[in-house]
């Protein structure tokens, strides 16, 4: 029987979650399967990060990702738009006719 507690259960029981090992190993399997170049450097932490960053980046509101990724303080979710200013200052220095590069 599959249990409607978990979002991701184990294969063998249902009725237990997914273990952190199994899903970082599971994520690691279809990075590889997938072709993606560096395997090796995706991990649910990775898509974790890469999930927070596309939402900001696309206009979600801070405190939307910060429920979604159950931060208790905002703070922590603050990371992100550090991120995200980051990349926004490589972009126009890399194609602005202005920029460095």
């Amino acid at each position: 029987m599959v249990s409607p507690k978990w979002l991701f259960h184990s294969v063998r029981d249902g009725s237990k979650p997914t273990s952190r090992s199994a899903a970082f190993r599971d994520v690691r399997e279809t990075a590889e399967m997938a072709g993606l170049p560096r395997p090796d450097e995706v991990s649910p932490h990775v898509l974790r990060h890469a999930f927070a960053t596309h939402l900001l980046s696309n206009g979600a509101d801070l405190r939307a990702i910060q429920a979604l990724l159950g931060h208790e303080d905002i703070g922590t979710t603050e990371i992100y738009t550090h991120v995200d200013q980051r990349r926004s200052i490589d972009m126009v220095m890399r194609l602005h006719p202005l920029g460095a590069g």
